[in-house]
C-alpha cells in the first residue's frame, strides 16, 4: 500500500486484495473509493463503497478496510461540529458529482497548501451535500445470532447457491420459520433481500476485478444476465456495465 495522509486527510492506494488492521480514529471520517472497491467492516457489519459512494465510519468506531481491485481510497477526516450532523452510526451515502470533487479537492496534492478557512467551506459543503441524499443500501448487517452467521458464511462461500432458506436451515440446525424470525428481527429483511444484497456485494468485487456481466452474474447465481443487471441496477443505480467502467479508470 503507497500513502500520503495528512491531519485532515489522505489518500491510500491499495493493491488488490489489500486489508488494513482493525483500527479507531478519534474523529469521524468519510472514505471514498475514487477507483475499485472498498470494503468497510465494524462490528455492525460491512459497507461497499464502489465508485459512486461515500462511507462514514463515526469517532472511535472500530474499523477494517478491504480493497477489491486496485483501489484509490480516498480519507477526509471531520470536526465534532460537522460529524454531529451525520448518523452517529456507519452509513454509505451516493456521491453526487459535485460531492466527488469536493472529496477530491480535500484529498490532492493541493490540500496541504490550502487554507484553514477554505478548508472548512469545503467540508460544509461536503456535508450538505451528503445530507441532501438519502442513504444507500450498500450496508450488509452483521448478524448476531450464530445460525445466521453460519448462513452468511455458506452465502459467502457460495454466491450461486440457489438453495431454499429450508435447504440453508437443515445445514446450520435451524428451521425455516426461526431463520425468518432472527432475518425480520436482526437485519430487517427477508431472506430474499439479504441474499440479494450479499449477492451484488460480491459482484461487485468481481466487477473491481475485471470479470464481464455474463460471467459475474452466472457466479452470483442469476440464471440470466437481464436478471442480474435488473437486481443490480436497483441496489447500487447504475448497470454493471456503467458500474465497472466507473471502477476502472485510474484517477489523479
Amino acid at each position: 500500500m503507497s500513502s500520503d495522509v495528512w491531519p485532515s486527510g489522505g489518500r491510500h492506494l491499495w493493491a488488490s486484495g489489500g486489508a488494513s488492521a482493525a483500527q479507531t480514529h478519534a474523529r469521524g471520517h468519510l472514505v471514498y473509493a475514487a477507483t475499485g472497491v472498498l470494503a468497510v467492516r465494524t462490528e455492525r457489519g460491512t459497507s461497499i463503497v464502489p465508485a459512486d459512494r461515500v462511507a462514514w465510519t463515526p469517532a472511535g468506531c472500530a474499523h477494517r478496510h478491504r480493497a477489491h481491485g486496485d483501489t484509490d481510497m480516498r480519507i477526509v477526516f471531520l470536526p465534532p461540529s460537522l460529524a454531529r450532523r451525520i448518523p452517529d452510526r456507519p452509513a454509505v451515502f451516493l456521491a453526487s458529482g459535485l460531492a466527488r470533487e469536493v472529496l477530491l479537492a480535500l484529498t490532492g496534492p493541493h490540500d496541504r497548501d490550502r487554507d484553514r478557512a477554505a478548508r472548512a467551506r469545503l467540508l460544509r459543503v461536503l456535508v450538505d451535500e451528503l445530507r441532501e441524499t438519502r442513504e444507500q443500501p450498500l450496508h450488509l448487517p452483521e448478524p448476531r445470532d450464530d445460525r445466521l452467521r453460519a448462513v452468511a458464511r455458506i452465502l459467502a462461500e457460495r454466491p450461486a447457491d440457489n438453495g431454499t432458506l429450508a435447504e440453508l436451515g437443515r445445514e446450520v440446525g435451524a428451521s425455516p420459520r426461526t431463520l425468518s424470525r432472527l432475518l425480520r428481527g436482526e437485519l430487517g429483511m427477508t431472506f430474499y433481500e439479504w441474499r440479494t444484497q450479499l449477492r451484488v456485494y460480491h459482484a461487485l468485487v468481481l466487477l473491481a476485478d475485471g470479470h464481464d456481466t455474463t460471467r459475474t452474474a452466472h457466479a452470483c447465481g442469476w440464471a440470466n444476465p437481464s436478471g442480474f443487471i435488473a437486481a443490480f441496477t436497483d441496489v447500487v443505480g447504475t448497470t454493471p456495465g456503467r458500474y465497472r467502467a466507473r471502477a476502472a479508470p485510474a484517477v489523479t
